[in-house]
């Protein structure tokens, strides 16, 4: 009997581990990012640089892995609700050439590779001189989250969050969006060696400025980069 007993003891402790094992995976279990259908990007492992070819495309390393850093750290703040695409612009890249470079980050696939102004005040050819103020009619660099689609004087257009103080929290109140603009053209870079140039936003080509705002609008990460030292030394995101 004592024998029967110590057996059930036994079985009894045994079934009480496992439920107690099993309730501890399932706490382990629950997504990160449960409210976002789980669309989690291991950057550990990240080859959609290299599988996109953005080397030969004109996009840096560097610069491709300062914007998954900043993407990172935003989606750690919940700052972002529109995960699945990354939209940087690398404005030490002379505007004659196609700088705006929209990514899938779930399909590994480059949406967009088209041109995009700077601020006139910025630079002719290339953007050199950056602003936050008011009236400077220069472009803002750091990360921005899309806001909402309305239809302005350039037509449908997409508001931009600046969320980097001291370098874009302004735009907003200055009314730094993404529109359409003639001006964006691949004749005219090949007449003048330049695109036109805005007042500070970052205007696109007229024929791919409402397919490239309806899939990035609503929440999604805007990297605005260039080889400045103000904000490469003094930007939280890439330090």
């Amino acid at each position: 009997m004592q024998k029967k007993n110590l057996i059930l003891s036994l079985l009894s402790f045994m079934v009480i581990l496992a439920s107690s094992f099993a309730n501890k995976i399932k706490s382990v279990a629950k997504p990160v990012l449960s409210t976002t259908k789980a669309i989690i990007i291991d950057t550990s492992k990240f080859s959609l640089y290299d599988s996109l070819h953005l080397e030969i495309k004109g996009l840096n390393r560097q610069v491709f892995d300062y914007a998954i850093q900043g993407y990172q750290q935003l989606l750690q703040l919940g700052q972002l609700k529109k995960l699945n695409t990354l939209s940087i612009i690398d404005f030490s890249m002379p505007s004659k050439v196609k700088r705006l470079f929209v990514l899938d980050l779930v399909h590994f696939k480059l949406l967009f590779n088209t041109y995009v102004a700077h601020g006139r005040n910025s630079g002719i050819q290339t953007a050199t001189a950056f602003s936050n103020q008011p009236e400077s009619f220069k472009s803002s660099l750091g990360f921005y989250s899309t806001e909402n689609i309305y239809n302005g004087k350039h037509g449908s257009s997409l508001q931009l969050n600046g969320l980097e103080k001291g370098f874009n929290n302004n735009a907003l109140s200055r009314g730094i969006v993404m529109h359409a603009a003639n001006y964006v053209d691949e004749d005219v870079a090949k007449a003048q060696g330049y695109i036109g140039r805005s007042l500070g936003c970052p205007a696109v080509p007229e024929k791919l400025h409402a397919a490239i705002i309806g899939a990035i609008a609503n929440g999604s990460c805007l990297f605005m980069y260039a080889n400045d030292q103000n904000y490469l030394t003094h930007s939280h995101f890439i330090n």
